[in-house]
């Protein structure tokens, strides 16, 4: 099959460009290379990827370029059988300063590719949501009927984005689906997040730092697991039109979470507290129910499980992974 992966080289589109890869498909990467994190991260994930092509015969083509650019979309996707749309401008802090851009790369980019789709007429659209669409819990845990009111610029913008690719499937009759994830953590992750973080301090005798009082709750999705949902859907015809969660078996608290990373690596060290931003989510938990019905999706990994396996991952690759942790 012939797949455009857009975002291919961050986190879960480098993972998914390279399993995909693996598997013996064509690959083709579109990402715009913004620096909101380390750079070396991406270009490690693209040379992962291009060695899974050359050792599976699979291929895997880069191209450097931005979803905003509408010419360029037009033309991969029509080589395209399958779309598996991760690009995003990430990060829920920073939306609340640059609200526009967020919109601009989010809504408006994700609507590039969709008039591509559908004037294309490609097998099946798969973007990444995000579980920041939800806001404000009314019950945990999520299921997709509860009401999406985002409190940050970035769930707004995803939230637009996965609506357009709802109605896009309905109206112009493709396939279309949007898996909502749940904070997806492992191997190569976006260093600026709380779990890389946790573990960075802790392995250079820092304290953990906690942003309020660390009794937000959070559902961490392990990678692997997000990958096999979104390899599923090269297959499975149920879910045309749907918004799906992809979460974790359960939740935890932050503090639980940085008291356990310590614990195994630096058990002496003092928790830091700092103040709490306005944006972040007090708790998330996905009921992964309707993932289970429709895909047959089943978490591998516990979060406890999950973390464990990544900082063993860590340990391995410190010498490469750490400094870029460090100065992001």
């Amino acid at each position: 099959m012939q797949i455009l992966v857009t975002g291919g080289a961050g986190f879960i589109g480098g993972h998914l460009a390279e399993r995909f890869a693996r598997d013996g498909h064509s690959v083709v990467v579109l990402d715009n290379f913004d620096p909101f994190y380390d750079l070396d991260i991406k270009h490690h994930n693209a040379e992962i990827g291009r060695e899974a092509a050359e050792e599976d015969g699979g291929s895997y083509k880069l191209v450097e370029g931005d979803i905003r650019n509408a010419e360029l979309v037009t033309d991969l996707v029509a080589d395209a059988d399958y779309v598996y749309h991760q690009a995003a401008q990430a990060g829920v802090r920073p939306s609340v300063d640059d609200p526009r851009k967020y919109h601009e790369v989010n809504a408006d980019g994700t609507l590039n590719l969709l008039d591509a789709c559908r004037d294309e007429g490609i097998e099946r659209f798969v973007m990444a949501s995000s579980s920041s669409v939800y806001g404000v819990p009314q019950y945990l845990p999520y299921d997709e009927e509860h009401p999406t009111t985002p409190v940050s610029p970035y769930g707004a913008s995803k939230l637009a984005a996965e609506r357009y690719a709802c109605a896009y499937g309905e109206v112009y009759d493709f396939s279309a689906v949007a898996l909502r994830y749940f904070t997806v953590y492992g191997p190569r992750m976006r260093p600026n997040m709380a779990i890389s973080n946790f573990v960075s301090r802790c392995l250079n005798g820092e304290p953990p730092v906690l942003y309020g009082d660390g009794t937000q709750t959070r559902d961490f999705t392990f990678i692997e697991d997000v990958v096999e949902a979104n390899v599923t859907l090269l297959e499975e015809d149920a879910v045309d039109g749907e918004a799906v969660n992809i979460g974790s078996t359960d939740n935890i608290a932050i503090k639980t979470l940085a008291e356990e990373i310590r614990d195994q690596l630096a058990p002496d060290l003092e928790l830091v507290y700092e103040e709490r931003h306005d944006a972040d989510a007090e708790h998330t938990h996905a009921d992964t129910s309707k993932a289970s019905e429709l895909l047959d999706y089943e978490a591998d990994h516990t979060i406890r499980e999950g973390v464990s396996k990544f900082i063993d991952w860590y340990q391995e690759n410190q010498a490469w992974y750490e400094p870029l942790v460090r100065r992001s």
